[in-house]
């Protein structure tokens, strides 16, 4: 999770992509997840295809694990919720511009 938290905070911070922070690219299994968990919920492919497509490169493959669990019901760490706060923000300034 350290990893995860490092990559969002310089993504923050730099205002670039997490990738810069050394973590391994998410996997294409879990852009799939990523993307069936979110329009299990939604419902809203449009949505969930720029969530997916935008989480492969605001985050890494660690930090994306914490997301979908997080999409799932599982409450992020308590030192990891600032860093899971500024990557939805990301997420929704790339995919909800007015949102």
């Amino acid at each position: 999770m350290k990893t995860g938290l490092v990559a969002v905070l310089a993504l923050v911070l730099l205002g670039g992509s997490a990738m810069a922070a050394g973590g391994a690219t998410p996997t294409a299994e879990q852009k799939a997840e990523f993307y069936k968990t979110c329009y299990g919920i939604s419902q809203d492919e449009a949505l969930c295809t720029c969530k997916a497509d935008a989480a492969m490169t605001l985050i890494d493959e660690d930090f994306m694990g914490m997301v979908i669990a997080s999409m799932k019901g599982k409450s992020p760490p308590a030192d990891s919720y600032k860093a899971y706060n500024e990557y939805v923000a990301r997420s929704n300034q790339v995919c909800k511009p007015n949102y």
